[in-house]
């Protein structure tokens, strides 16, 4: 059997189409067809049908859906590790936040380019909750993440890279005296409460007895800024290493102040470890604060 027809046949299930699959594996449509067919005779039952415009697989197909995942992962790591080079043949497969994609992966994607200038990265962006996932399933060698309101899997390794307090954002043009205040009185645009630094942000403002007057609540950093550059508001944010923005400004807010914890964590046992051990030695280099768990 060949493990690309296996590969390929995840792409169509994870793409829900063909075409998408083939574009995304750089192959004719015709010919990813053709894989599926010879998979399919191969197995000996159909494993995907369409419905609609979209595929899905059959009852054959989602039995063998996660042994298929396991396949292709164990012959990309067999094929990594019969690398000669010090490292394990790329890519780095690593998970990135959508704020550390803006703000720590530039200049550690800069520096692994130097140590390592054969081995690419292969960047997947997602949610924290979602990268962490990848990484105790070795789809991802190491991810970029925040740390969750809870203990990580003792699978894992975790090394710091920042501390993030939890500020006001408000639009430059306001006058702001009390930021606590302020946070209580202006129209207010609440971090998504599913994710960690909403989560600090909703029981922070919970124990001081503030109830704000809530407008919009979404996730994203990013989304959040413009909404309050745009005057929509205030927010309650971690202090995000994103692009400065003129027409905001971060106001502290009183002690104690929860942090969330942004770092890298990636799985103690692995064929690929070595790749993560040289991203975790770089992340080192560029950041102060001590590993821990390693």
């Amino acid at each position: 059997m060949d493990t690309r027809h296996l590969e390929n046949f995840v792409a169509v299930v994870d793409a829900g189409s063909i075409a998408e699959a083939a574009r995304q594996l750089d192959l004719a449509p015709t010919t990813l067809s053709q894989q599926l067919r010879a998979l399919e005779s191969d197995l000996g039952v159909p494993l995907i049908t369409r419905v609609g415009r979209t595929v899905k697989p059959t009852v054959a197909g989602s039995r063998i859906l996660d042994q298929a995942r396991s396949l292709v992962r164990g012959s990309s790591e067999l094929r990594s590790c019969a690398s000669d080079g010090s490292l394990p043949s790329g890519p780095l497969r690593l998970g990135a936040t959508p704020t550390a994609l803006a703000g720590l992966l530039p200049p550690l994607m800069r520096a692994w380019t130097l140590a390592h200038p054969s081995v690419r990265i292969y960047v997947v962006p997602g949610t924290s909750s979602a990268l962490l996932s990848r990484v105790l399933s070795g789809d991802l060698d190491a991810a970029l993440l925040v740390h969750p309101l809870f203990d990580l899997p003792k699978t894992c390794a975790w090394c710091s890279i920042r501390d993030e307090p939890l500020i006001l954002l408000a639009p430059r043009r306001m006058r702001v005296e009390d930021p606590l205040l302020a946070a209580a009185r202006e129209p207010f645009i609440q971090y998504d409460r599913e994710v960690v630094g909403g989560r600090l942000a909703a029981d922070y403002l919970k124990v001081l007895g503030i109830k704000p007057k809530v407008q919009f609540e979404l996730d994203g950093i990013e989304q959040i800024s413009v909404l309050v550059s745009e005057g929509f508001g205030v927010s309650v944010l971690p202090d995000w290493p994103g692009r400065p923005d003129p027409s905001v400004k971060r106001w502290p807010l009183p002690a104690p102040c929860p942090s969330r914890r942004v770092g890298m964590v990636w799985l103690r046992s692995s064929p690929r470890l070595a790749l993560a051990q040289a991203l975790h030695s770089l992340v080192r280099a560029e950041h102060a604060q001590p590993p821990v768990g390693t």
